[in-house]
């Protein structure tokens, strides 16, 4: 195996031009286990260390541009307020160890379904900056995943960040997993409040081949939102509106039995965490934009 370690962005972009199956490592956190258990024996490892602008974000307007290598705990920190979504998967995210050195980017191209990042950016909605000595593209992150562990990247490309919309209302993401830390999802769920579209986004992960959305679980709230004027009065969200988004949700997995948990598992969990953040998310919103528990006339 051979170590590539370029010291600048087009350095790093010649090396995989030159060696296209070379495999990208930064955080090393999914990489170094498939390496250690034998899984995977790569004949090349980009290290992308060295590379600063990886670490940089950019708070716009409207637009987060966070680099590929910002560390989860950097996110946590910083971005709270315009990313909450993906601040709280950071915070899933294995050890204190770890949110150290993992980034999105990471997540990004392992592609995993699996990973914390994805149903955040899915609720948000995001498009991945992806580059190549041939020139730069951005990817939308609902065409970015195409299958297990699968991306839309070209051999010769690498991430270099993830354009993400500022939060405009209040997000959430939980997770189901085993014990509190170190823990592979059996299921995760992301929701995003977008008041200045008036529309919400979802996103599932680790049950469905890829990340995916709750798109007809969008439409069914989008529609009841709409017709009951909720986002104008402030009604608090009827018992049979989360029920119906929650079944919704939870129809639009995929999952399969594992090790750490049954599909009708998965299906159940989800749709339990959709009601939930449901239920806190608009609560959330009608707090920030002064209504009453009774709903303004």
């Amino acid at each position: 195996m051979d170590f590539l370690r370029p010291a600048s962005w087009e350095e790093a972009l010649a090396a995989k031009a030159e060696y296209p199956t070379a495999v990208p490592i930064a955080g090393g956190t999914d990489i170094m286990v498939e390496i250690n258990f034998d899984h995977r024996r790569p004949e090349y490892l980009l290290d992308l260390n060295r590379i600063e602008l990886l670490r940089e974000w950019e708070v716009g307007e409207e637009v987060t541009k966070l680099g590929a290598s910002v560390p989860y705990t950097q996110i946590m920190e910083n971005l709270r307020a315009t990313l909450p979504g993906l601040a709280l998967a950071s915070h899933t995210v294995a050890s204190p160890q770890i949110r150290n050195r993992g980034g999105v980017g990471g997540n990004l191209g392992c592609a995993s379904p699996a990973g914390d990042s994805h149903p955040a950016l899915l609720a948000a909605g995001c498009e991945v900056e992806v580059e190549s000595v041939r020139g730069s593209r951005m990817i939308p992150i609902d065409e970015f995943y195409t299958g297990v562990k699968r991306n839309a990247l070209a051999a010769d490309e690498l991430i270099k960040s993830v354009h993400i919309k500022n939060a405009t209302g209040p997000q959430q993401y939980s997770k189901v997993g085993t014990r509190n830390a170190m823990v592979i999802a059996v299921c995760g769920f992301g929701l995003a409040l977008h008041p200045d579209t008036r529309t919400v986004r979802t996103g599932i992960g680790s049950a469905a081949p890829t990340p995916v959305r709750a798109k007809a679980a969008e439409e069914f709230l989008n529609a009841a939102l709409e017709e009951g004027g909720f986002w104008d009065n402030g009604k608090v969200i009827t018992p049979s509106i989360a029920k119906q988004f929650g079944e919704l949700a939870s129809a639009a997995c995929n999952p399969i039995d594992d090790v750490r948990g049954t599909a009708k598992y998965r299906r159940h969990a989800v749709g339990i965490l959709a009601r939930r953040q449901l239920v806190w998310t608009w609560e959330q919103y009608r707090g920030t934009n002064g209504r009453s528990l009774e709903g303004a006339a």
